[in-house]
């Protein structure tokens, strides 16, 4: 009896710690943040609430600094995520051949990633300042005035990009390297028998061979893109880094999040803010899941 009571109820005891801990960390303050989502709250006050139904949606959608905030986020997320996936599915291409020093090339394509995102959007803040950067010192020998990195809305949005693009390029090229290496050797040389080139190899062997980890970076970058955060507020050096500069110029979402909670108090606000991007990522979810259909489909 012991033993038939053991055998039924080991596996949700083994499972039980992950399902606790997401219950407490995840599905917990996701209900909580819908609540206060429908109330008028205060981050001095958060025990006093006043009700206001979807009163704060309606502000929302009525609201330019969140459609702005939404505009910056997606240009942001394409113009780093696009170049990022490209250049990663290169090089993932070129460690897949046989070199020498194979593995110091791939621990340092994973240097950036391991860097702190502070560190790094120090270091890219100096590079791209106005006055004394060496971006802009090396467009000046080429006959190109300084440009005003922080202050103009798409040279700031490319130097955020590009700090997104040095951290995660490297992330994603293992991804595809290692998806790359479980392809059959088998198919590559059936192709070379058949005449095709390595060019020919490259786009009917192993892009279809790594589809899904494809359409999986794509979902990882799309949810990191939505969240974007440290870069511009880090990147701002200061209060300019929280409104994402003087016009609002390069405030993603998370930057919108923030100080509608931690500089306006009005932890409402942001709870509305955190659920429209949770609502963002499943309709872009849905998108990606009926086109994928359709493709399967069509082909």
């Amino acid at each position: 009896m012991l033993h038939r009571f053991d055998i039924k109820t080991a596996p949700y005891a083994f499972v039980a710690p992950f399902f606790v801990v997401f219950a407490a960390f995840s599905f917990y303050p996701l209900l909580y943040t819908s609540w206060i989502s429908l109330h008028d709250v205060e981050l001095a006050t958060m025990d006093v609430m006043e009700w206001k139904g979807f009163g704060n949606y309606t502000e929302l959608w009525q609201d330019e600094q969140f459609w702005n905030a939404l505009l910056n986020t997606f240009t942001i997320g394409v113009i780093s995520t696009v170049p990022q996936l490209l250049m990663a599915l290169g090089l993932a291409h070129l460690l897949n051949y046989k070199l020498r020093g194979s593995a110091f090339f791939r621990v340092a394509a994973l240097t950036p990633y391991a860097t702190s995102v502070g560190a790094a959007a120090l270091v890219f803040t100096m590079l791209f300042e106005r006055d004394f950067g060496m971006i802009n010192w090396a467009l000046g020998h080429i006959g190109i005035d300084n440009v005003d990195w922080e202050g103009e809305k798409w040279p700031a949005q490319l130097a955020i990009s590009s700090i997104v693009i040095w951290r995660w390029t490297g992330y994603n090229a293992l991804l595809y390297l290692a998806a790359m290496q479980a392809i059959p050797r088998e198919r590559y040389e059936a192709a070379a028998i058949d005449g095709a080139s390595r060019w020919q190899q490259f786009t009917k062997v192993t892009i279809p061979g790594i589809r899904s980890t494809i359409v999986f970076t794509i979902v990882l970058s799309t949810i990191g893109a939505t969240q974007l955060f440290g870069e511009p507020l880090i990147f701002g050096q200061g209060p300019n880094g929280i409104s994402g500069g003087v016009d609002n110029q390069y405030q993603t979402l998370g930057l919108l999040l923030y100080e509608q909670g931690w500089r306006n108090y009005e932890m409402g606000r942001a709870a509305t803010v955190a659920w429209a991007m949770f609502l963002l990522l499943v309709l872009i979810f849905v998108l990606q899941r009926l086109v994928r259909r359709l493709s399967t489909r069509t082909s």
